[in-house]
């Protein structure tokens, strides 16, 4: 069989996304330019690698087997490049990252930082709900991944890199907004927009309200914090959100944060990663950055975009 790289870059992605089209995306392709080298690549194998059932795809036997060798071979090429940038010691080559959603407001910044010192590094960020996050860093999709809520497990090394401030939030005519120290059994009766299940920042919150015996049901459950945003400052109901995702509907006094008890509630956020996982230097030295670098260039960039958006 003579496969080429390239046929089993355009594979795997196939098999990954469950989708031509997402694959074709991804690598900024065609979809028949995709549906060609997979046709061709069935031609070496001999056999069908994928079936099409209704709209879905499949692998086949003969797809599974060599998706479990080609995820091999590209990891054995990712090393070797990985090594020669090494051993080169010139941070360059992909970077990869995948980060919960709520993470969009700070992470194209920083990453924009980075770039400025490293500008031979080829980027791509991935933004996802927290159940994709953790589907990719068990299958070791990323060089690491972004999130809030890290889960209690020894195989995964987490690094908190920032605060991660969460914070009740209002529409500026809401009958609390002038209040202080609202009661956190005063507060749980308001209409709350929450995220889905599963979302770290409903964690936190509903694990805090827990502390009180008390709980909460949610009035509706939006799919993003832009969506949940739009809904309190039209009304619909209050919402706990990261500060970090503020910034802009402060400052046109459009949204405010509420002087309530027990708040604001403090948490990090974490690069992650698999434990024993080798990184590349371009990913080492990513990392690093956050570490080092991360909350002095979000500072600076606040101070220079928004003097006056400054956390209440």
């Amino acid at each position: 069989m003579h496969l080429t790289l390239q046929q089993l870059r355009l594979f795997e992605s196939v098999a990954r996304n469950g989708s031509f089209t997402r694959a074709a995306e991804e690598l900024f392709l065609t979809q028949p330019a995709v549906s060609i080298q997979v046709k061709r690549l069935e031609e070496q194998i001999g056999m069908p690698i994928f079936e099409h059932v209704g709209k879905k795809i499949f692998l086949t036997a003969a797809g599974k087997a060599l998706y479990a060798t080609c995820r091999e071979i590209l990891d054995q090429v990712n090393r070797l490049r990985d090594t020669v940038a090494d051993l080169q010691g010139v941070v360059k080559g992909p970077l990869q990252v995948a980060v919960v959603t709520t993470a969009k407001y700070f992470m194209p910044h920083l990453l924009g930082s980075f770039l400025v010192q490293y500008p031979d590094v080829e980027p791509k960020l991935e933004f996802t709900n927290r159940a994709n996050v953790l589907h990719r860093l068990a299958n070791n999709e990323d060089d690491f991944v972004v999130m809030g809520q890290v889960a209690d497990d020894s195989n995964l090394v987490a690094y908190p890199f920032l605060d991660n401030i969460l914070v009740p939030v209002a529409p500026p005519w809401h009958p609390l907004a002038k209040q202080k120290k609202i009661p956190l059994q005063r507060l749980v009766k308001e209409r709350f927009l929450m995220r889905e299940a599963g979302s770290g920042t409903r964690l936190v919150f509903e694990r805090h309200v827990a502390k009180f015996d008390s709980s909460i049901e949610p009035y509706m459950e939006l799919g993003s914090s832009e969506a949940i945003k739009q809904g309190v400052m039209a009304g619909l109901g209050l919402s706990v959100l990261s500060i970090h995702s503020l910034e802009s509907e402060r400052q046109a006094g459009r949204i405010v944060v509420l002087d309530a008890e027990g708040f604001p509630l403090v948490r990090r956020w974490y690069a992650v990663h698999l434990k024993g996982k080798k990184l590349s230097l371009a990913a080492r030295t990513f990392l690093d950055f956050l570490l080092e670098q991360g909350p002095h260039v979000l500072e600076s960039n606040q101070n220079v975009t928004s003097p006056m958006a400054k956390p209440e």
